[in-house]
C-alpha cells in the first residue's frame, strides 16, 4: 500500500505540473495574451502544441496548416474565437469542431476546402460568423450544412467554385444578415430560379452585389441577380409550340365529338325506352277492357 501511495504522489504532482504549465505557456514561435494565442505567419506546418487550455482566442492565420485535430481542439472547450484563414485546410472537416460548441467565430477563407455538409459545422450551435470564402475548390454546399447553426448573422462564401445552392440552405437561417457571394460561377438555370427569387426578396445585405452574376449559361453571363431573375421567369415558364396547340385542339374536338355522341345515344336509349314502356301500357288497357 506504501508503495502504490508513494508513486501515487510524484506522478499526481506531475500531472498537476503539467496542467500548470499548459494553463499558463505558450506555444513555440506564438505570441500569448490574455486567453489568446497568435500564431499568425509563423510557418507551421500543423497544429501547435501547448496551447492554455483556458485559451478563447486563436489565430492560426497565415501558416501551413492542413489538419486540425479534433482532439487537440476539443481541449480547448472555452474557445470561441478561431482563425484559420490562408492554411492548407482540405475537405476533411467533417466533426473537427465537436469539443468546442462555444465557438462564436470561425474563419477558414483562403484554403483548399472542397465541400461542407452537415457534418461539417453542426457542432457548433453557437456560431454567429462564418468565413469560408476564397475557397476556389469549393463546390458542393449540402442542403442543410448549416441546419444546426441558426445563429449565424454573418456568411460569406465569395470567390469559391460554387455553381448552385438551395434557397431553404440559407433561407431557414432566422439571424441572417449579411451572405457574400460575390465571385463564384453561378449557373442561372430554372433550378436557380428559388434562390434568386429569396435574394431579391430577402432583407439580408449582400455585399459587392455587383459582382454577384451569373455565369453560365451563355445568354445570362453577367447578368445581376434580379436582371435574371426576370429573364428565368419568362424562359422558365411552359412555353406551348404551334404542334402543341394543333394537338390541344385536336383533343379537345375529340372530347366534344364523344360527349355529344354519349348525349346522342343516351336520348336515343331514352325514347326508345318511352316507346316501349308506352306500348306495354297500352297492351295491359287492351287486356284490361276484353276482360
Amino acid at each position: 500500500m506504501s508503495t502504490c501511495v508513494g508513486t501515487w504522489k510524484p506522478l499526481s504532482l506531475v500531472f498537476l505540473l503539467g496542467m500548470a504549465v499548459g494553463d499558463v505557456g505558450c506555444p513555440s514561435g506564438c505570441s500569448c495574451g490574455y486567453l489568446e494565442v497568435n500564431c499568425t505567419g509563423r510557418q507551421l506546418q500543423e497544429f501547435p502544441s501547448a496551447i492554455p487550455l483556458d485559451t478563447r482566442q486563436l489565430i492560426l492565420a497565415a501558416n501551413n496548416v492542413s489538419y486540425l485535430p479534433a482532439v487537440e481542439l476539443s481541449f480547448l472547450a472555452d474557445l470561441v474565437y478561431l482563425d484559420c484563414q490562408k492554411n492548407l485546410l482540405g475537405d476533411d472537416l467533417d466533426f473537427t469542431f465537436v469539443g468546442v460548441v462555444k465557438l462564436v467565430y470561425l474563419d477558414l477563407s483562403f484554403n483548399n476546402l472542397t465541400q461542407v455538409t452537415f457534418s461539417t459545422f453542426s457542432q457548433l450551435p453557437s456560431l454567429v460568423v462564418l468565413k469560408i470564402s476564397d475557397n476556389p475548390n469549393l463546390v458542393v454546399i449540402e442542403k442543410d450544412a448549416f441546419a444546426n447553426n441558426t445563429w449565424l448573422r454573418h456568411l460569406d462564401v465569395s470567390r469559391t467554385g460554387l455553381t448552385f445552392l438551395d434557397a431553404s440552405t440559407v433561407q431557414d437561417l432566422p439571424y441572417l444578415r449579411l451572405l457574400g457571394l460575390s465571385d463564384n460561377l453561378w449557373h442561372c438555370s430554372c433550378s436557380f430560379l428559388d434562390f434568386i427569387t429569396w435574394m431579391t426578396e430577402s432583407s439580408v445585405h449582400f455585399p459587392d452585389a455587383d459582382n454577384i452574376t451569373c455565369h453560365t449559361p451563355e445568354a445570362l453571363r453577367a447578368f445581376r441577380m434580379p436582371a435574371a431573375e426576370v429573364q428565368l421567369h419568362a424562359s422558365c415558364q411552359t412555353h406551348l409550340h404551334k404542334q402543341d396547340y394543333i394537338f390541344l385542339c385536336f383533343i379537345g374536338f375529340c372530347i366534344f365529338f364523344a360527349g355529344t355522341v354519349v348525349a346522342w345515344l343516351a336520348g336515343i336509349c331514352a325514347v326508345i325506352y318511352q316507346i316501349r314502356s308506352s306500348k306495354e301500357e297500352e297492351e295491359e288497357e287492351e287486356e284490361d277492357a276484353v276482360t
